[in-house]
């Protein structure tokens, strides 16, 4: 198991490999950055994006929750973490596309699924619930279709993907940025027993990329 000493391992040997291999980009990129592409992914420890797309240091913006959720535009209450960097990177940064990665086996659809925190205090599992209950009437209709076995897991998981584009959407500056042509928003799915990048069609059905 990784623990803290083996991340310092970890960043030696950075230092003294890819750091000093592509130190000149490094250089570049303490003037500031420039992604082209922002990624909207899940936590999970093996999603990484960079790792997926294989993509050097600075060429991509990512944030990171469970089920890779985008909410919808709201005004009140609480911290808004994923729309403040949705907001950075569309209208500071300027990106020009936004990927939503779902995946595999992902615990925050499993846990939307089967309802486990439902109840729960803040602390002890209420938070999750909170959170992934904006895919309960997509869990709901899935449910009626699929019932609640594996098939609709999956069925939830590339649902993810939908609902947080269609959440995209709310935000005033991404639909006037699409009519214009100044953003494309594209939707993922990383199947991570089969190790294969699933890529969104205009239907909004997934394909192998």
């Amino acid at each position: 198991m990784t623990d803290f000493s083996d991340l310092i391992t970890g960043y030696h040997r950075f230092r003294s490999t890819e750091y000093r291999r592509q130190h000149e980009r490094w250089a570049e990129l303490s003037e500031g950055q420039s992604p082209r592409v922002m990624v909207i992914a899940c936590s999970d420890s093996r999603v990484d994006p960079a790792q997926i797309f294989d993509t050097s240091p600075g060429e991509i913006f990512v944030v990171r929750n469970i089920a890779n959720l985008v909410p919808p535009f709201e005004l009140g209450g609480g911290r808004h973490g994923v729309s403040a960097a949705l907001e950075f990177a569309v209208t500071q940064l300027e990106v020009p596309e936004i990927v939503v990665m779902g995946h595999g086996m992902c615990g925050g659809v499993h846990a939307a699924m089967t309802r486990s925190f439902q109840g729960k205090a803040p602390g002890a599992g209420g938070f999750i619930a909170h959170w992934v209950d904006m895919l309960d009437e997509a869990r709901e209709r899935i449910v009626a279709e699929h019932g609640e076995g594996p098939e609709a897991i999956r069925a939830l998981e590339l649902e993810t993907v939908r609902v947080s584009i269609a959440n995209l959407r709310t935000f005033p500056c991404i639909p006037e940025r699409e009519a214009a042509g100044r953003l494309k928003i594209h939707g993922a799915y990383f199947a991570i027993a089969e190790g294969v990048l699933h890529v969104m069609d205009a239907n909004g059905g997934f394909g192998p990329a």
